[in-house]
């Protein structure tokens, strides 16, 4: 059954994932904390309240045993109308859930992942970890903390290398899709603007600065294509981006 502290149920659940070797990486919060020390101690600590993660499509059937037998409830009418592409499993007792992307993440802008789950044995790689904050439009201070952790731990490279953010790739992904491209760099500017609120001290905000501003110089120095150019014609013009909508945590 599910264990009470989530940090000791996120390692019971990763270790049976890698005993039946199935590609279930993590991501959200659970994965910052696997890889940033910042995010252990204040002033950038917060509370975790569920798990998330990314699997493949073709393995649900395997996801859905899975967490059948860790102890979960799966909620069956929205894995009925979404389990291609989302499966959410609750625990009951502790009032927790875990929500599975599978291949596709999607909130406000959509990612395949599809062929970027092998790159950490553990997690999303980094650079998707960030890309999954940066493509948030309506930021909080979790998303705010999330990445500055990621940004205040971690060098921005080139290439997808162990505990580097492969800046190149956030790059790609700008240069084709102006939408992200705009929720980047307005996600960017609002956290260079909120830095002095969440306690760093001036060494680590402008490590944090340094970084985030190395990234959006990349993203803005990469070609981009004839699709983007077409769409930057209209500008805000038009919505790029679509909110989530509100769901309940736990639902029996």
């Amino acid at each position: 059954m599910p264990i009470k502290d989530i940090h000791e149920e996120t390692k019971r659940i990763l270790s049976l994932i890698e005993e039946r070797k199935i590609v279930l990486r993590l991501v959200g919060g659970m994965a910052i904390r696997f890889h940033c020390r910042s995010a252990e101690k204040s002033p950038l600590s917060r509370r975790y309240v569920d798990v998330d993660l990314v699997g493949h499509a073709k393995q649900s059937k395997l996801i859905k045993r899975l967490f059948v037998d860790l102890g979960y409830t799966p909620r069956d009418r929205f894995n009925a109308m979404h389990g291609d592409t989302r499966l959410i499993f609750n625990d009951l007792e502790h009032e927790r859930r875990v929500d599975i992307f599978l291949d596709v993440f999607k909130m406000c802008h959509v990612f395949n992942f599809k062929d970027r789950l092998e790159i950490d044995p553990h997690t999303l790689s980094l650079a998707d970890l960030v890309a999954t904050k940066l493509q948030v439009v309506q930021m909080t201070e979790r998303e705010y903390k999330d990445l500055m952790c990621l940004l205040l731990d971690h060098a921005v490279g080139t290439k997808d290398e162990p505990e580097v953010i492969n800046g190149a790739y956030l790059a790609k992904l700008t240069s084709s899709d102006w939408g992200i491209y705009m929720t980047f760099k307005q996600t960017i500017h609002n956290l260079l603007g909120a830095l002095d609120a969440y306690g760093l001290t001036t060494e680590q905000q402008q490590v944090v600065k340094d970084r985030a501003q190395q990234i959006l110089a990349m993203i803005e120095e990469a070609p981009k294509s004839m699709a983007w150019k077409v769409r930057a014609r209209v500008g805000e013009k038009a919505p790029w981006y679509e909110l989530p909508e509100d769901d309940k945590e736990i639902v029996n």
